[in-house]
């Protein structure tokens, strides 16, 4: 039988980083969820605890964000992942106005499996993935365990190294929800 013996992709872990200051912060992110969850491998899908957290960079006088981090298994290229990312951001109004300014819907790559990229549209791994606490913080209540690609250091440690020396304000864990349940 032809193609019987023909290898299957192989799906890749990718890490997203979720973000809203604007709107219905919580909707947002649940819709964003399900969304990911329909982009995710069947049953690959983990999710962080929503963090509220002050804004980082920025027009001043911003709103508080809500953040969490997501993985799951992806088949198919990070370009296709990111495609898929921003018609999510797009459903849910997202604007890009201002650098760094408020916005319904972020959804940042972090990683896919091992790829490296160094284009305008898309850098991986995500080049301020290390020094951002409002990504750290999540991913490692998330899996602390867990060794980014290209790293030695688990998200735990990762964080703990980046609170030796972060002057972003604690994020503030918020209980699970029926739209953001555990």
């Amino acid at each position: 039988m032809a193609g019987a013996n023909a290898t299957q992709p192989l799906a890749e872990a990718a890490a997203i980083a979720l973000g809203s200051n604007l709107g219905d912060c919580l909707a947002l992110l649940g819709a964003a969820r399900h969304g990911l969850g329909a982009l995710a491998q069947p049953g690959s899908l983990r999710c962080s605890p929503l963090f509220r957290t002050a804004p980082v960079g920025g027009p001043a006088g911003q709103p508080a964000f809500l953040n969490a981090v997501v993985l799951l298994q992806w088949l198919g290229s990070p370009e296709q992942l990111l495609a898929e990312l921003q018609k999510l951001e797009a459903a849910a109004g997202r604007q890009r106005l201002v650098a760094w300014g408020p916005r319904s819907l972020d959804l940042d790559l972090l990683w896919c499996g091992t790829a490296k990229r160094f284009s305008p549209q898309l850098q991986l791994p995500h080049p301020r993935l290390w020094v951002r606490r409002f990504v750290l913080e999540p991913l490692a209540s998330l899996d602390p365990n867990l060794r980014p690609p290209g790293q030695k250091l688990t998200a735990a440690e990762l964080l703990a190294a980046l609170l030796l020396d972060c002057s972003e304000p604690a994020p503030q864990q918020l209980p699970a929800t029926a739209v953001w349940p555990d």
